[in-house]
């Protein structure tokens, strides 16, 4: 399976990061040990939501999407 997360910045709420990967568990804890340059700045995260895909190109275009900018109303909207 392939998932895709929407993480919360608990040190700066309304702050969010959006990826994907098969294994959420290890992927949030790299995220909180600083092993992303993208989000070591506002550790500690917390999971919001994932989304499972069978499919791994539907995962990254619904990754794509969420980082676009009607996909970030959507999420707001909706987690």
């Amino acid at each position: 399976m392939h998932y895709v997360y929407i993480l919360e910045s608990e040190s700066n709420p309304g702050r969010h990061y959006v990826g994907s990967t098969t294994d959420v568990p290890r992927r949030v804890k790299e995220h909180n040990d600083g092993k992303s340059v993208h989000t070591v700045k506002f550790r500690p995260w917390k999971l919001v939501a994932y989304v499972a895909f069978e499919d791994r190109d539907k995962a990254f275009k619904f990754e794509r999407y969420l980082k676009s900018g009607s996909g970030r109303a959507f999420a707001k909207r909706h987690f």
